[in-house]
Protein backbone atom coordinates (compact mmCIF):
# COMPACT_ATOMS: atom_id res chain seq x y z
CA UNK A 1 0.00 0.00 0.00
CA UNK A 2 2.52 2.42 0.68
CA UNK A 3 4.34 1.87 -2.91
CA UNK A 4 1.22 2.59 -4.36
CA UNK A 5 0.77 5.86 -1.93
CA UNK A 6 4.08 6.40 -3.03
CA UNK A 7 3.78 5.83 -6.81
CA UNK A 8 1.10 8.37 -6.67
CA UNK A 9 2.65 11.14 -4.77
CA UNK A 10 4.82 10.59 -7.93
CA UNK A 11 2.52 11.90 -9.89
CA UNK A 12 1.22 14.77 -7.78
CA UNK A 13 4.63 15.89 -8.04
CA UNK A 14 5.31 15.66 -11.69
CA UNK A 15 1.49 17.09 -12.12
CA UNK A 16 1.39 20.40 -8.91
CA UNK A 17 1.09 22.93 -11.03
CA UNK A 18 -2.20 21.48 -12.74
CA UNK A 19 -5.35 21.17 -11.35
CA UNK A 20 -5.35 18.26 -8.90
CA UNK A 21 -7.65 14.97 -10.20
CA UNK A 22 -8.40 13.06 -6.66
CA UNK A 23 -9.67 10.20 -9.30
CA UNK A 24 -6.30 9.74 -10.53
CA UNK A 25 -4.23 9.71 -7.46
CA UNK A 26 -6.76 7.04 -6.09
CA UNK A 27 -6.59 5.18 -8.89
CA UNK A 28 -2.83 4.71 -9.10
CA UNK A 29 -3.19 4.09 -5.27
CA UNK A 30 -5.81 1.44 -6.12
CA UNK A 31 -7.87 2.73 -3.71
CA UNK A 32 -10.72 4.96 -3.54
CA UNK A 33 -10.85 8.21 -3.85
CA UNK A 34 -12.21 9.21 -0.33
CA UNK A 35 -10.09 6.26 1.39
CA UNK A 36 -7.22 8.31 -0.56
CA UNK A 37 -7.81 11.27 1.26
CA UNK A 38 -8.46 9.95 4.38
CA UNK A 39 -5.44 7.83 4.52
CA UNK A 40 -3.16 10.58 3.01
CA UNK A 41 -4.52 13.20 5.98
CA UNK A 42 -3.52 10.41 8.76
CA UNK A 43 -0.15 9.94 7.50
CA UNK A 44 1.09 13.47 6.70
CA UNK A 45 -0.78 15.04 9.26
CA UNK A 46 -2.51 17.30 6.97
CA UNK A 47 -5.00 17.87 4.26
CA UNK A 48 -3.96 16.74 0.64
CA UNK A 49 -5.27 20.47 -0.75
CA UNK A 50 -3.11 22.23 2.14
CA UNK A 51 0.04 20.25 1.25
CA UNK A 52 -0.77 20.62 -2.84
CA UNK A 53 -1.13 24.73 -1.83
CA UNK A 54 2.42 24.30 0.37
CA UNK A 55 4.21 22.35 -2.66
CA UNK A 56 3.15 24.75 -5.24
CA UNK A 57 4.43 27.84 -3.13
CA UNK A 58 7.23 26.56 -2.56
CA UNK A 59 8.18 25.89 -6.12
CA UNK A 60 6.52 29.28 -6.68
CA UNK A 61 8.80 31.00 -4.02
CA UNK A 62 11.90 30.06 -5.85
CA UNK A 63 10.59 30.90 -9.41
CA UNK A 64 10.21 34.32 -7.33
CA UNK A 65 13.34 34.37 -6.14
CA UNK A 66 15.11 32.93 -9.57
CA UNK A 67 13.76 36.10 -10.91
CA UNK A 68 13.56 35.13 -14.64
CA UNK A 69 9.69 34.99 -15.26
CA UNK A 70 7.23 38.27 -13.92
CA UNK A 71 4.60 37.82 -11.03
CA UNK A 72 2.08 37.24 -12.53
CA UNK A 73 3.23 34.54 -15.03
CA UNK A 74 4.11 32.99 -11.75
CA UNK A 75 0.86 33.32 -10.49
CA UNK A 76 -0.91 32.14 -12.94
CA UNK A 77 1.31 28.96 -13.50
CA UNK A 78 0.31 27.44 -9.83
CA UNK A 79 -3.43 28.48 -10.14
CA UNK A 80 -3.24 31.90 -8.91
CA UNK A 81 -5.89 34.52 -11.27
CA UNK A 82 -4.21 37.73 -10.16
CA UNK A 83 -1.45 38.97 -8.79
CA UNK A 84 -3.27 40.23 -5.31
CA UNK A 85 -4.79 36.38 -4.49
CA UNK A 86 -0.44 35.09 -5.40
CA UNK A 87 0.49 37.59 -2.99
CA UNK A 88 -1.76 36.94 -0.69
CA UNK A 89 -1.47 33.43 -0.32
CA UNK A 90 2.28 33.98 -0.75
CA UNK A 91 2.32 36.26 2.51
CA UNK A 92 0.13 33.62 4.19
CA UNK A 93 2.92 31.06 3.59
CA UNK A 94 6.09 32.92 3.60
CA UNK A 95 5.36 35.94 6.19
CA UNK A 96 6.26 38.24 3.01
CA UNK A 97 4.66 39.02 -0.23
CA UNK A 98 6.65 37.75 -3.34
CA UNK A 99 8.29 41.46 -4.53
CA UNK A 100 9.50 42.00 -0.88
CA UNK A 101 10.90 38.47 -1.52
CA UNK A 102 12.25 39.16 -4.57
CA UNK A 103 13.91 42.34 -3.07
CA UNK A 104 15.26 41.70 0.37
CA UNK A 105 16.53 37.90 0.78
CA UNK A 106 13.88 37.43 3.35
CA UNK A 107 14.10 33.70 4.63
CA UNK A 108 10.94 31.79 3.02
CA UNK A 109 9.47 28.42 4.18
CA UNK A 110 9.87 25.08 2.07
CA UNK A 111 7.32 22.56 2.29
CA UNK A 112 9.64 19.31 1.60
CA UNK A 113 8.61 16.92 -1.09
CA UNK A 114 6.44 14.09 0.65
CA UNK A 115 6.95 10.26 0.82
CA UNK A 116 5.72 7.84 3.18
CA UNK A 117 7.82 5.28 4.59
CA UNK A 118 6.91 2.34 6.72
CA UNK A 119 8.75 2.85 10.42
CA UNK A 120 8.87 0.17 13.09
CA UNK A 121 7.99 1.39 16.44
CA UNK A 122 7.70 -1.92 18.33
CA UNK A 123 7.01 -5.35 17.75
CA UNK A 124 3.80 -5.74 19.41
CA UNK A 125 1.29 -7.37 17.63
CA UNK A 126 -2.29 -5.12 16.75
CA UNK A 127 -5.41 -7.47 16.92
CA UNK A 128 -7.95 -6.70 15.30
CA UNK A 129 -11.54 -8.55 13.92
CA UNK A 130 -13.64 -8.06 11.22
CA UNK A 131 -17.77 -7.70 11.75
CA UNK A 132 -20.58 -7.85 8.95
CA UNK A 133 -23.46 -6.23 10.58
CA UNK A 134 -26.64 -5.77 9.08
CA UNK A 135 -28.58 -2.38 9.04
CA UNK A 136 -28.54 -0.39 12.70
CA UNK A 137 -29.16 2.70 14.14
CA UNK A 138 -27.40 4.98 16.19
CA UNK A 139 -29.52 6.93 18.60
CA UNK A 140 -28.28 9.52 20.88
CA UNK A 141 -27.58 13.27 21.06
CA UNK A 142 -25.36 15.06 18.68
CA UNK A 143 -23.35 18.04 18.21
CA UNK A 144 -19.94 19.37 15.97
CA UNK A 145 -16.74 19.20 17.77
CA UNK A 146 -13.11 20.39 16.69
CA UNK A 147 -11.06 17.16 16.58
CA UNK A 148 -7.97 16.96 19.33
CA UNK A 149 -5.17 14.70 18.34
CA UNK A 150 -3.61 14.24 22.42
CA UNK A 151 -5.04 15.32 25.59
CA UNK A 152 -8.61 16.90 26.50
CA UNK A 153 -11.09 18.10 24.62
CA UNK A 154 -12.73 20.44 26.13
CA UNK A 155 -15.42 20.81 23.70
CA UNK A 156 -16.72 17.24 23.96
CA UNK A 157 -16.05 17.06 28.09
CA UNK A 158 -18.85 20.08 27.90
CA UNK A 159 -21.37 18.66 25.51
CA UNK A 160 -21.42 15.27 27.34
CA UNK A 161 -21.79 17.36 30.79
CA UNK A 162 -25.08 19.23 29.46
CA UNK A 163 -26.48 15.92 27.60
CA UNK A 164 -26.25 15.03 31.26
CA UNK A 165 -25.74 11.18 32.83
CA UNK A 166 -29.64 10.44 33.45
CA UNK A 167 -30.75 10.97 29.54
CA UNK A 168 -27.92 8.75 28.72
CA UNK A 169 -29.04 6.28 31.12
CA UNK A 170 -32.75 6.59 29.43
CA UNK A 171 -30.95 5.45 26.55
CA UNK A 172 -28.81 2.72 27.59
CA UNK A 173 -31.49 -0.42 27.77
CA UNK A 174 -32.31 0.68 23.70
CA UNK A 175 -28.72 -0.95 23.40
CA UNK A 176 -29.66 -4.55 21.57
CA UNK A 177 -26.25 -5.78 19.51
CA UNK A 178 -22.42 -4.55 19.68
CA UNK A 179 -20.94 -2.81 20.62
CA UNK A 180 -23.18 -2.75 23.69
CA UNK A 181 -23.90 0.40 26.16
CA UNK A 182 -23.14 4.43 25.48
CA UNK A 183 -20.90 4.80 22.85
CA UNK A 184 -19.56 8.06 20.83
CA UNK A 185 -19.75 8.14 17.27
CA UNK A 186 -17.79 10.69 15.19
CA UNK A 187 -17.85 11.39 11.24
CA UNK A 188 -15.64 14.48 9.70
CA UNK A 189 -17.40 16.97 8.24
CA UNK A 190 -14.77 17.59 5.74
CA UNK A 191 -13.45 13.62 4.64
CA UNK A 192 -10.52 15.13 3.28
CA UNK A 193 -9.29 16.10 6.33
CA UNK A 194 -8.26 14.86 9.86
CA UNK A 195 -5.98 18.31 10.59
CA UNK A 196 -6.13 19.43 14.63
CA UNK A 197 -8.92 21.29 14.91
CA UNK A 198 -11.05 20.36 11.89
CA UNK A 199 -14.51 19.55 12.87
CA UNK A 200 -16.26 16.12 13.27
CA UNK A 201 -19.90 15.50 13.92
CA UNK A 202 -20.01 13.96 17.07
CA UNK A 203 -22.82 11.96 18.89
CA UNK A 204 -23.30 10.01 22.27
CA UNK A 205 -25.50 7.21 22.32
CA UNK A 206 -26.29 3.47 21.49
CA UNK A 207 -26.51 1.25 18.80
CA UNK A 208 -30.10 -0.09 18.21
CA UNK A 209 -32.45 -1.74 15.96
CA UNK A 210 -34.94 0.46 17.68
CA UNK A 211 -36.59 3.19 16.43
CA UNK A 212 -35.36 6.71 17.82
CA UNK A 213 -37.59 8.26 21.28
CA UNK A 214 -38.81 11.86 20.87
CA UNK A 215 -36.37 13.87 20.85
CA UNK A 216 -33.16 11.71 20.30
CA UNK A 217 -31.48 11.98 17.02
CA UNK A 218 -31.25 8.77 14.99
CA UNK A 219 -28.62 7.77 12.56
CA UNK A 220 -29.10 5.33 10.05
CA UNK A 221 -26.23 2.88 9.20
CA UNK A 222 -26.34 0.85 6.43
CA UNK A 223 -25.39 -2.83 6.22
CA UNK A 224 -21.48 -3.98 5.75
CA UNK A 225 -18.22 -4.65 7.23
CA UNK A 226 -16.47 -3.02 10.27
CA UNK A 227 -12.82 -3.61 11.56
CA UNK A 228 -13.20 -3.67 15.22
CA UNK A 229 -9.66 -2.67 17.42
CA UNK A 230 -9.30 -2.98 21.45
CA UNK A 231 -6.84 -0.93 23.54
CA UNK A 232 -6.31 -0.53 27.42
CA UNK A 233 -4.67 2.36 28.27
CA UNK A 234 -4.29 5.85 30.09
CA UNK A 235 -7.39 7.88 29.18
CA UNK A 236 -8.08 9.91 26.65
CA UNK A 237 -4.64 9.29 24.91
CA UNK A 238 -5.30 5.56 24.86
CA UNK A 239 -8.75 5.97 22.14
CA UNK A 240 -6.48 8.84 20.49
CA UNK A 241 -3.46 6.61 19.90
CA UNK A 242 -5.62 3.54 18.89
CA UNK A 243 -6.82 5.96 16.71
CA UNK A 244 -3.50 7.55 14.80
CA UNK A 245 -1.80 3.58 14.90
CA UNK A 246 -5.20 1.97 12.67
CA UNK A 247 -4.31 4.98 10.08
CA UNK A 248 -0.85 4.88 9.66
CA UNK A 249 0.11 1.61 10.69
CA UNK A 250 -3.01 -0.84 10.17
CA UNK A 251 -4.44 0.36 6.82
CA UNK A 252 -1.29 0.73 4.85
CA UNK A 253 -0.45 -3.18 6.03
CA UNK A 254 -3.90 -4.81 5.13
CA UNK A 255 -6.27 -5.31 2.39
CA UNK A 256 -9.04 -2.92 3.53
CA UNK A 257 -9.60 0.73 3.00
CA UNK A 258 -11.91 3.16 4.97
CA UNK A 259 -15.19 4.18 4.08
CA UNK A 260 -17.99 6.63 4.96
CA UNK A 261 -19.57 6.26 8.04
CA UNK A 262 -19.64 6.97 11.70
CA UNK A 263 -16.59 6.45 13.46
CA UNK A 264 -18.04 4.16 16.76
CA UNK A 265 -16.08 4.28 19.83
CA UNK A 266 -16.84 2.21 23.50
CA UNK A 267 -14.87 3.39 26.44
CA UNK A 268 -15.39 1.53 29.68
CA UNK A 269 -13.31 3.72 32.67
CA UNK A 270 -11.08 2.53 35.64
CA UNK A 271 -12.81 3.38 39.21
CA UNK A 272 -11.03 6.79 39.30
CA UNK A 273 -11.54 7.11 35.25
CA UNK A 274 -7.11 7.74 34.75
CA UNK A 275 -7.58 4.03 32.77
CA UNK A 276 -9.85 3.20 29.74
CA UNK A 277 -10.22 0.48 27.63
CA UNK A 278 -11.74 1.03 24.14
CA UNK A 279 -13.18 -0.70 21.79
CA UNK A 280 -13.09 0.84 17.81
CA UNK A 281 -15.25 0.14 15.24
CA UNK A 282 -14.61 1.56 11.65
CA UNK A 283 -16.39 1.00 8.21
CA UNK A 284 -14.79 -0.83 5.78
CA UNK A 285 -14.34 -2.55 2.56
CA UNK A 286 -12.18 -5.07 0.92
CA UNK A 287 -9.65 -3.21 -0.98
CA UNK A 288 -9.68 -5.58 -3.78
Amino acid sequence: MLDRLNEAMDHLERHIAAEVDIDVLARIARTSPHHFRRMFSALAGMPLSEYVRRRRLTLAAGEVLAGRRGLLDIAVTYGYGSNEAFARAFRAMHGVGPAEARRSGTALTSQPRMTFHLTVEGSTPMEYRIVDKPEFRLLGYRTEVPIVHEGHNQAIAEFVASVGVERLARLKPLSDQEPRGVVSAVEPLDASSRAEGSLVDYMQGVVSSAPAPEGVTERVVPAGKWAVFHTVGRAPEAAQYLWRDVFTQWFPSNPYRSVAGPEILRTEFSADETDTSCELWLPVEHDA
